[in-house]
């Protein structure tokens, strides 16, 4: 990689790649959910400390879950998101088909 290359046109030179392309697609779902929690907890102004006690859930745990090194069950982000005072909105959406 270039020094001056910003990492979003790293990024989309990467993604060229359909075996790279493919294994960031895989982890996506895991990262949307990671980067709500986080943006839930920061837009409430809570540390994960608080989190935690208003949630029951130790506060390790959170941090496993905001580092992408614990996958949360459907329960825990129930549980999440009443601590956060919202409600857990799972969706199915339609695959995009790849572009040639």
């Amino acid at each position: 990689m270039v020094n001056n290359m910003k990492f979003d046109d790293y990024l989309q030179e990467q993604l060229k790649d359909p075996e790279f392309k493919k294994e960031w697609d895989d982890i996506q779902p895991e990262m949307d959910v990671i980067r709500a929690m986080i943006d839930a907890r920061i837009e409430q102004n809570l540390t994960q400390k608080e989190l935690a006690a208003r949630t029951g859930i130790d506060q390790a745990d959170i941090s496993k879950l905001e580092n992408g090194t614990r996958n949360p069950s459907l329960k825990l982000l129930k549980k999440l998101a009443s601590g956060l005072g919202m409600q857990l909105k799972i969706e199915f959406v339609p695959m995009q088909t790849l572009q040639k």
